[in-house]
């Protein structure tokens, strides 16, 4: 019996595309700012470019399916949290620039 898997591995890898994306915008943004934010702003920056190494390593192993199918459950929380935080930066820098 074959099945099939329809489109969901293709929607699949467009998600972890998309958060690649999301994350790598808002940590443009953050090193964008940094100059301006002193040691403060610099220890973010480099935070967030740590963080954004590790999670685009992972979505990039993901989208392009060569990831294994299961990640055993742990990568993928932890990406759900850097993807929260990097919202949470993101929505600071927005605020940051506004006033």
């Amino acid at each position: 019996m074959t099945t099939d898997p329809g489109l969901q591995p293709e929607r699949t890898r467009l998600a972890w595309r998309r958060t690649a994306l999301a994350l790598t915008v808002v940590t443009v943004l953050a090193v964008r700012l940094a100059a301006e934010g002193g040691i403060v702003g610099a220890l973010v920056t480099a935070l967030a470019v740590l963080t954004w190494g590790a999670a685009l390593a992972l979505c990039w192993r993901r989208a392009t399916g060569s990831g294994l199918p299961r990640t055993g459950g742990v990568p993928v929380p932890l990406v759900a949290l850097a993807t929260a935080g990097f919202a949470l930066l993101g929505i600071l820098l927005v605020l940051r620039t506004l006033w």
